[in-house]
């Protein structure tokens, strides 16, 4: 992660992270994203003022089952999306 004045600006290019079977992948990305919303906020204020940081969508699979190219072809899609 990088800081350009007052925006925190961070690149993933993916996670691999293990997870109990029974928990849903939804429940996953969601609490990554209220989390990382939740430490952004606190460290940088002015992000207070935002309705969201994060978009509602999520990518999820297992490492075997999509290539790389599917990841880099979904990532591109919601870059382009308005």
């Amino acid at each position: 992660m990088s800081v350009l004045g007052k925006v925190a600006v961070a690149t993933v290019e993916s996670a691999v992270i293990s997870v109990d079977p029974g928990v849903a992948p939804n429940q996953v990305a969601h609490r990554l994203k209220g989390y990382t919303s939740h430490v952004l906020r606190r460290e940088f204020p002015h992000l207070i003022r935002l309705p969201a940081l994060w978009t509602r969508s999520y990518f999820v699979s297992t490492a075997g089952m999509v290539s790389s190219k599917t990841i880099e072809q979904y990532i591109a899609a919601q870059k382009t999306r308005d």
